[in-house]
């Protein structure tokens, strides 16, 4: 997965008014309590992050 397709799927989830806010901003137990925003810039994978947000968010298994 590439950051852009990353982020498309982040404004789907959240709106693209939000979905960046809350990157920077909340913190996700899958991620080590970092927010999406920290794991990116550590090098965790676009598909890693992903993954963490789809379950802290409890999205359809369709966005997985």
């Amino acid at each position: 997965m590439r950051h852009t397709e990353f982020w498309d799927r982040m404004e789907a989830a959240l709106g693209s008014g939000y979905a960046r806010s809350w990157a920077e901003t909340h913190a996700v137990s899958e991620l080590g309590s970092r927010t999406v925003n920290e794991a990116l810039a550590a090098g965790d994978t676009p598909k890693e992050v992903w993954l963490a947000v789809w379950k802290a968010l409890d999205l359809p298994l369709v966005d997985r």
